[in-house]
């Protein structure tokens, strides 16, 4: 991979995202669950481009926020409860509900855990690798416990028309459930991934 991510990759991804954002955008199966659920994408896309050149992310986060996103945009379209993808996994394991919204947990856990660690490399936030090992899970726990009290505050304001939006599927556990997918997205961020980010940065910061 590149030591940074060329300007035409990212108006690529940015072309692909916003093209990506009109296809779930019509006809969802919720018009106020795809809204709620593309947000995130809608926001943090604009926010990318602006900041590209005064300080720009690494390809791996790049990509990461890509998939996310596109996970994000496919569970609005159709609600998580009811992606095609998950009920294909549901029968390929035989589980009792549709495990989609598992995906967009662990994917919660996995892009902010590597957003986390460039932040606090490249600011030199933090020195011994351990102790920033541990900040990031707590990031990473945080912005999971975050999600589910918003969806707890959507749940009291909006009835029934948030259900949807929870996508619990009667399961009592789904909260706790959701919080362990991402913890082990962050997990696997720090296992896998922290090698080639830091080789990443290096080579990024050898630029600037």
């Amino acid at each position: 991979m590149a030591h940074s991510t060329t300007p035409q990759l990212l108006k690529l991804g940015v072309f692909a995202l916003c093209l990506a954002i009109i296809i779930s955008g019509i006809h969802p199966y919720d018009q106020g669950t795809w809204l709620m659920e593309a947000l995130p994408v809608i926001i943090v896309l604009p926010i990318l481009v602006m900041t590209y050149r005064r300080f720009p992310l690494t390809p791996l986060l790049y990509f990461g926020i890509f998939l996310h996103a596109l996970v994000l945009l496919l569970g609005a379209k159709y609600s998580y409860a009811r992606v095609p993808l998950g009920f294909e996994i549901a029968d390929l394991f035989s589980l009792t509900r549709n495990p989609y919204d598992k995906i967009g947990h662990f994917f919660q856990g996995l892009v902010p855990a590597i957003a986390a660690r460039e932040i606090l490399v490249r600011h030199r936030y933090m020195v011994g690798n351990a102790m920033r090992a541990f900040l990031v899970i707590c990031i990473v726990l945080a912005i999971s416990a975050t999600y589910e009290l918003i969806e707890w505050a959507a749940a009291l304001a909006l009835g029934q028309g948030a259900v949807e939006f929870l996508g619990t599927q009667g399961d009592p556990w789904d909260t706790q459930s959701d919080m362990f997918f991402a913890l082990l997205g962050g997990i696997t961020a720090l296992i896998v991934f922290s090698s080639m980010h830091q080789r990443q940065i290096d080579q990024l910061n050898s630029h600037q």
